[in-house]
């Protein structure tokens, strides 16, 4: 990592993360002598160099373009939040 990199001013962001897998985060930044951020960064610039994904796999783009369609023919109803009811099935669990 080039030190100018530490040096630029960075966006705080606020995540969700299991407990079990924030807790080997952590174990793996450590080990690696990183904070959670750098190591998280380090993973991020990683997969997104990363040529292959999932949306590189044509099963996948299909999928995703049946998704959009099917978004565009059945339109949720007026006033309907798609946000507020995700947040309304994850807190319920």
């Amino acid at each position: 990592m080039d030190i100018s990199d530490s040096l630029k001013e960075m966006t705080k962001i606020l995540v969700s993360v299991d407990e079990k897998l924030l807790a080997r985060l952590d174990r793996a930044a450590k080990r690696a002598g990183l904070s959670r951020s750098a190591y998280l960064t380090r993973l991020v610039e990683r997969d997104l160099a990363s040529e292959l994904g999932p949306g590189a796999d044509r099963d996948v783009q299909k999928a995703l373009a049946d998704i959009q369609r099917m978004s565009r023919e059945n339109p949720p109803p007026p006033g309907f939040d798609v946000v507020k009811e995700i947040r309304k099935m994850r807190d319920s669990r």
